[in-house]
């Protein structure tokens, strides 16, 4: 039996696999600046050309934004309110 040898890999360079899942290159994601756990959407550019853009959580966007809106305290009055 001959030992199954991969295929050479060009960098920078993927495949579309049986579940029609992709790997991305590190380089590709670090000078993106996607990390793990990044939710990503897809736009379809054109033939040929899906385009990954990071989905910003608009809560994480701007949570904190605002300091000093509310008098310090009120907010855990309103949190324990929810209990």
């Amino acid at each position: 039996m001959k030992p199954k040898v991969k295929d050479a890999r060009r960098r920078g360079y993927t495949r579309v696999s049986a579940k029609h899942q992709v790997t991305l290159p590190v380089d590709a994601l670090r000078q993106a600046g996607i990390q793990t756990g990044d939710r990503l959407r897809t736009e379809v550019r054109g033939p040929g050309e899906v385009i990954l853009i990071r989905d910003v959580d608009p809560v994480e966007q701007f949570s904190g934004a605002l300091p000093g809106v509310y008098p310090a305290g009120e907010l855990d009055e309103l949190r324990r309110e929810w209990d």
